[in-house]
């Protein structure tokens, strides 16, 4: 079943991460939401679990383990200050660009075989799954 294939593959890859981020006292969870923060400057807690695929009960968590230990901070939103935001510190930018080759030579890895158009249909079917499924979720809260 492709599911399970996907599902297969979803944690191989979260066991490599850890392997990786293992010296550095990480997880591959964590990872993810610090590259979220990268990708997407203050974000309030509950945008940070949603585009990281945990819920805001663990992001909680998640958030007071990264912020102790320097990688993130807390803040008043500029455009809201009753809003509080989460952000990447200049720490948590060291640390994704200490391991940013090491993430690209796992996906080389895990991609190793396939063509350029290959990995484009890859990357193209990935994203039209992701859509469905969100449009599918999106109807079904309706």
């Amino acid at each position: 079943m492709l599911l399970y294939l996907v599902k297969q593959v979803e944690l191989a890859i979260r066991s490599r991460l850890d392997d990786i981020f293992r010296p550095a006292r990480l997880t591959a969870l964590q990872y993810t939401a610090l590259t979220v923060l990268e990708r997407h400057e203050d974000m309030s807690a509950a945008q940070l679990a949603r585009h990281s695929f945990v819920t805001a009960q663990s992001m909680a968590d998640m958030i007071a383990a990264l912020q102790a230990r320097g990688l993130i901070e807390r803040h008043r939103d500029r455009a809201d200050r009753r809003r509080l935001v989460v952000a990447l510190t200049p720490e948590g930018r060291a640390l994704l660009d200490r391991y940013r080759d090491i993430v690209s030579d796992l996906e080389g890895r895990m991609l190793a075989g396939l063509s350029e158009p290959d990995v484009a249909n890859l990357r193209h079917s990935l994203h039209t799954c992701h859509t469905n499924l969100s449009v599918t979720a999106d109807l079904a809260h309706q």
